[in-house]
């Protein structure tokens, strides 16, 4: 039996830490406490919001007149190579628990934050890799019909931050198979430490930010070798960094009330001095702006802004 609360302050739940009340608000820790929280919520005639390990979101400072789903399902099982793991497990988390068994290959995700369903929604990457290079099966219930149905990874259209479940949000991922290979512990280990080391040094931890605001955009073929011969790497996919776009284009340290672009990584955007969620909205919007003028460039957001 599910436990539906009224008025639940959501800013704690967040890694931005910006949010008002939530009108309704319940955890869910199986599928079945899924669908009898999706029932209660087209029941009451109601909205539900998706909320789980809390990062890349901005929650509106008035709060949300809906019932937001806390997804607490963190279970996991290891057959052979394979790892499931339910939606609300954290990422790091798995990352670790495999390692320890010699099962790895993912180990460049370490340090993402937030829980397996949100990086397979938003196909989360770093340094090379993407989840969808390790997915093989995705469960998830469809809102509309109630309907738990696996996903094969063709079926999942991963692309760059993008997914089948994040175009069709009536599909909510609840659990995955996740194909891994043999490796040392130790070995493993040591190449957890060093990413999340270099996500250390290149991108700010443990601040209250969504985690990169914007994708890295696609540029132009003379914005693509500006950023090659400045950097002295090739751009991927023909994208280049939204941090280094924001940094050209002047606005590293802008700052709207609380909120700032990071004068280390300025595609976090960060709440430093008890910002609002329009402060950060209007802060995103003054940096896109400037981004499009100097390189006419749309910057697109990777954090979802719920209204």
């Amino acid at each position: 039996m599910i436990d539906i609360r009224e008025n639940v302050p959501l800013g704690s739940h967040t890694t931005f830490e910006i949010g008002g009340k939530a009108r309704y608000y319940v955890v869910v820790k199986t599928e079945e406490d899924m669908r009898e929280a999706v029932r209660w919520s087209r029941d009451k005639g109601t909205r539900f919001v998706i909320l789980a390990g809390g990062s890349n979101v901005l929650l509106p400072d008035k709060g949300l007149d809906a019932l937001v789903i806390s997804i607490e399902s963190d279970r996991s099982s290891f057959r052979g190579n394979t790892l499931e793991a339910e939606a609300g497990a954290n990422l790091l988390g798995l990352i670790r628990l495999a390692s320890a068994r010699g099962l790895g290959g993912w180990e460049k995700l370490a340090g993402i934050p937030g829980t397996l369903g949100g990086a397979i929604r938003g196909n989360a990457g770093a340094f090379g890799p993407e989840i969808k290079d390790f997915t093989q099966k995705v469960r998830a219930l469809s809102t509309k019909t109630d309907e738990l149905r696996e996903f094969n990874v063709a079926e999942c259209n991963f692309s760059y931050r993008n997914s089948f479940f994040k175009q069709n949000p009536e599909w909510i991922v609840t659990r995955a198979l996740i194909e891994l290979e043999p490796i040392e512990p130790s070995d493993s280990e040591a190449i957890i430490e060093r990413t999340i080391a270099e996500r250390e040094r290149r991108h700010i931890q443990n601040v209250r930010a969504a985690g990169s605001f914007f994708v890295n955009p696609v540029a132009s073929k003379e914005i693509q070798e500006l950023f090659e011969k400045e950097k002295g790497v090739e751009s991927r996919e023909g994208r280049v960094p939204a941090g280094w776009l924001i940094e050209k284009a002047g606005m590293k340290g802008a700052r709207v009330g609380g909120a700032i672009a990071s004068e280390q990584h300025p595609n976090y955007l960060v709440n430093e001095a008890g910002a609002t969620s329009a402060d950060v909205k209007a802060l995103a919007k003054k940096i896109k702006a400037a981004v499009m003028e100097r390189f006419g460039v749309a910057l697109q957001e990777e954090a979802a802004i719920f209204a």
